[in-house]
């Protein structure tokens, strides 16, 4: 019998949820209310911090966005990251006219790599965004230490990261500027689209929420459920139209109830495929330190110099079996925008280069069954050993 075709990626949606969901459409309030507010408070109870501000949006794009204008990025300014990402990451620092400096990575963690960002930092210098790849944190703490020893803001592109964790601390409660996460439909949660921007950093905060409803001076469920209800408002800045609607909101509050639980299931698939690719010739994915979480919103292997198969005939291969994989990232280097923009060569980034020329993202999520994580480890080995 030939078995349905398995894809990359596909969300868990509860009882819950649907029921959320349906509550809000019944309730007359379906954009931007009192659900995104539950939602924003308990992300922020979620993180333990009482000192963290949450602001909910469309996008962990849209959050990017917010976070750099608020902290005043603009022309003349550079934004340092890596090469090896989403082109997200990178594009909101062109809205605001700011140039990027795209580093390399280290090639054991696929991060990007502290002496590259060190070197880096120029006089044109203002911020960092680190990111944590596949849901693998960053070393924050070093990234802190250089980024106060010269004067840069921190934004952290936490889209794979709920809930991860480096030295026992949650990403998104060190003292960065700002942490954005992603709800997108493939994350370790979801809301369909969305995000959300955290800091303690009261003016910003207040900014992004200005900014992220057109520049209004009032919220607009401020505006329609006061006890004297006012219709006047005020524009003090050209904003963007980044707000979350309660819809998603409510997708949100019972996906964030079940993401540790997501998690660990994430974590015995993830160490399901360490075990039954023991001996092959491929690299498996970086672990984190003892005691720390992996949001494993990715599996990247890397197929070693003598797998004796080339990267997308191997994907083709598993495809044939039935099974979905991806590709993260092509490097921002080689998109030709970024390539054109900045003059940039494959040479300048030599670990990201060799490991995209070799990654494959297998499938890794909750709906998987045991069944299904047992198929793709059987694939791997049959196309690796035929």
């Amino acid at each position: 019998m030939t078995l349905p075709f398995l894809p990359f990626a596909l969300p868990e949606i509860g009882e819950a949820e649907i029921a959320e969901v349906v509550d809000t459409l019944r309730s007359g309030w379906i954009t931007t209310g009192p659900k995104a507010r539950r939602f924003e408070a308990d992300f922020g109870a979620f993180l333990g911090d009482p000192e963290l501000q949450a602001i909910a949006v469309n996008s962990a794009t849209a959050g990017l966005h917010l976070a750099l204008e608020g902290l005043g990025i603009g022309p003349g300014d550079e934004v340092i990251t890596t090469t090896h990402t989403f082109t997200a990451t990178a594009e909101v620092v062109s809205y605001l006219g700011a140039d990027v400096r795209l580093i390399d990575i280290d090639p054991a963690t696929l991060c990007l790599d502290l002496e590259q960002l060190e070197a880096a930092i120029g006089p044109r210098s203002k911020a960092i965004i680190p990111v944590h790849y596949g849901g693998l944190a960053v070393d924050m703490l070093a990234v802190l230490r250089l980024a106060r020893a010269h004067g840069l803001a921190v934004v952290e592109d936490a889209a794979h990261a709920l809930p991860s964790t480096h030295g026992g601390r949650l990403v998104g409660t060190f003292d960065s500027d700002a942490t954005v996460f992603s709800f997108y439909a493939n994350k370790t949660m979801t809301t369909g689209e969305g995000g959300m921007l955290v800091t303690r950093d009261a003016r910003l905060a207040e900014r992004a929420r200005v900014m992220r409803l057109h520049g209004i001076s009032r919220d607009a469920f401020d505006r329609f459920t006061a006890k004297v209800p006012s219709w006047a408002y005020e524009i003090v800045a050209p904003g963007f139209k980044y707000n979350l609607t309660d819809i998603a909101a409510a997708l949100g509050l019972h996906q964030l109830q079940r993401v540790r639980a997501f998690q660990q299931r994430r974590a015995e698939i993830a160490a399901r495929y360490d075990a039954g690719f023991a001996g092959l010739p491929i690299v498996l994915p970086p672990q984190p330190a003892a005691g720390d979480l992996h949001a494993w919103h990715l599996y990247a292997i890397r197929l070693a110099d003598d797998a004796g198969i080339a990267r997308d005939r191997f994907i083709e291969a598993l495809f044939e079996r039935g099974i979905g994989c991806s590709v993260h990232y092509i490097p921002l280097h080689l998109h030709p925008y970024w390539r054109e923009r900045y003059g940039l060569r494959p040479e300048q980034f030599p670990q990201s280069q060799r490991a995209y020329e070799r990654l494959v993202s297998l499938p890794i999520y909750t709906r998987m069954s045991d069944a299904d994580v047992e198929r793709v480890v059987d694939a791997v080995r049959a196309v690796l050993r035929g």
